[in-house]
């Protein structure tokens, strides 16, 4: 096996390794200074309750509503982002235009819009898609730009030559060139997006794992509590890899790709 190789597979080790010893370091930490359980549980206290979690229906039903205002609101990011985004890389003079308020939404604390959500669509899920989805716009929205102002002059002259009309230019050059750019933006979103549906079920709202989190936060139940992170932290740990894998199959021909794989 070469240099290269092993460096490729070390990840696979020293990753498990890396995580066991800071169980392992936290469990040390919590017997050696005798650390009250209400403070800061150890990690067998909270694989107990995690079990306890996971055989209760509840659960299950909290965290498909979680996943379903993260998923719906990341597609939105999506459909709307990337329209957005093609449009205002193409048309210079309505980017210019709309910059100071794309600027002026980026920079607003988002988490104080929840509240007026909730007013607006009540405490059901709707708001915490909405949310879920104005987290994760912005990212997709400035990478799909990026990616449409990034073309090559030359490729463009080049389709201009060719006689392509707007669509076909659009498919076969704009769009696969602005892909990279796309789904990097859409590894951030999804994050984003988790993270708007579970403030939002912070702040309003009777379901999802992030209202588990308040109900055993305000029972003084830490174990439990530390538990919903964990789940928490699982889901959006798979939403990032699944979105993250899609770059290999979407973009197989991309250098980011095709270095990896060697």
């Amino acid at each position: 096996m070469t240099k290269k190789q092993l460096g490729r597979y070390a990840a696979w080790f020293t990753t498990p390794l890396l995580f066991l010893l800071l169980v392992l370091g936290w469990d040390a930490y919590v017997v050696g200074f005798k650390v009250s359980p209400l403070i800061l549980p150890s990690p067998g206290q909270v694989w107990t309750a995690l079990l306890g979690l996971l055989s209760d229906r509840r659960t299950l039903g909290h965290a498909w509503t979680t996943l379903y205002e993260t998923l719906a609101g990341f597609g939105i990011a999506i459909a709307i982002g990337v329209v957005l985004g093609a449009v205002l890389g193409k048309v210079a003079w309505l980017e210019r235009t709309l910059n100071p308020f794309i600027v002026a939404l980026q920079v607003m604390p988002k988490v104080a819009l929840v509240p007026l959500f909730i007013v607006w669509f009540g405490f059901g899920p709707t708001s915490k898609v909405v949310m879920a989805a104005v987290l994760a716009f912005f990212p997709i929205m400035t990478n799909t730009i990026l990616g449409i102002k990034s073309i090559d002059r030359g490729h463009r002259e080049l389709m201009v030559s060719l006689n392509a009309g707007a669509w076909q230019t659009f498919r076969e050059l704009e769009l696969p060139t602005a892909l990279p750019y796309l789904l990097s933006g859409a590894e951030i979103g999804i994050v984003l997006a988790i993270i708007g549906a579970i403030v939002g079920e912070y702040l309003g709202g009777s379901q999802g794992l992030g209202h588990m989190a308040v109900a055993t936060m305000n029972a003084f139940d830490v174990q439990s509590m530390f538990a919903v992170i964990g789940l928490l932290t699982l889901m959006g740990f798979v939403l990032y890899f699944v979105v993250a894998s899609l770059r290999k199959y979407i973009t197989p021909w991309h250098e980011s790709v095709l270095a990896a794989r060697e």
